[in-house]
């Protein structure tokens, strides 16, 4: 499972892709991000495009600026996030698949595209956005709990609405975000890691929890660490998984823990 780390620091993200992560994060959106989600204790950066040339010289791992939610802007963006050396843009907040079709014409080839699927228009498009030449989706749970407002950030993940994303998707398929085995709130971050592994997640976010979780760490210690959590775990057998996909269902819906057996650290 590719780690791809949110940072503006080119020290800190040069050794965490060093340490094994795939790529580093650039977020540009803010259009309108502030007002949606307001009160819900979201992570809003402030990245410019001097940031993304500072991490493009800082690391040859791969590097993908989030620009923000199609509209009149969305030209400019793109050509400044390939003249600045991204390999990848993500386009936030799909609604229709014209405005994909758009994005990817207007890269022309240049870097790949990629969405985020994160509000329910999206998802009920979700076959139709799969057949573009995208360069990979991910599933927004915050942005998507916020749409169709409500307050469980990872009931998509137990209600068959990622498993009914996923199954539509071939090319690179991410959902949620990862920090060190034994922390994570409100769910450990061992048993969201099962839940990825699970739906054959092929990457995922490092954010805030993550940076906050390793500090003082070494991340040539802790990256590799938390990249064999995820080799043991895709080597669990069905029954295992099966008992981390019912302590993960507890954990979001607050039934009885439903097996006396240890989660996955």
């Amino acid at each position: 499972m590719d780690l791809f780390l949110f940072t503006v620091d080119p020290s800190w993200g040069r050794d965490v892709v060093a340490a094994g992560a795939a790529g580093i994060v650039v977020d540009w959106e803010r259009r309108g991000k502030a007002r949606r989600q307001q009160g819900e204790n979201t992570q809003i950066n402030d990245d410019t495009p001097e940031d993304l040339t500072r991490m493009r010289a800082a690391t040859d791992g791969r590097l993908v600026c989030r620009i923000n939610g199609y509209g009149p802007w969305t030209p400019a963006e793109v050509d400044e996030a390939v003249a600045r050396g991204a390999d990848e843009i993500l386009l936030p907040m799909v609604r229709t698949v014209d405005e994909v079709d758009r994005t990817l014409d207007l890269a022309a080839g240049r870097c790949g595209v990629g969405i985020l699927v994160e509000t329910q228009d999206a998802v009920d498009r979700s076959a139709a956005l799969a057949r573009r030449p995208l360069s990979r989706i991910y599933v927004g749970l915050n942005d998507l709990r916020i749409d169709r407002g409500s307050d469980e950030l990872f009931r998509p993940l137990v209600d068959g609405t990622v498993d009914a994303v996923r199954a539509t998707v071939s090319q690179p398929f991410g959902v949620g975000g990862l920090t060190l085995p034994g922390s994570g709130f409100p769910v450990s971050a061992g048993l969201l890691a099962a839940e990825l592994v699970r739906l054959r997640t092929d990457f995922t976010f490092l954010r805030r929890s993550f940076t906050a979780d390793m500090a003082g760490r070494d991340p040539f210690v802790e990256v590799p660490r938390l990249l064999d959590s995820l080799a043991a775990l895709r080597r669990n057998d069905a029954a295992e998984a099966a008992v981390h996909r019912s302590l993960f269902v507890d954990a979001v819906t607050g039934r009885p823990v439903a097996a006396a057996v240890t989660a996955p650290a």
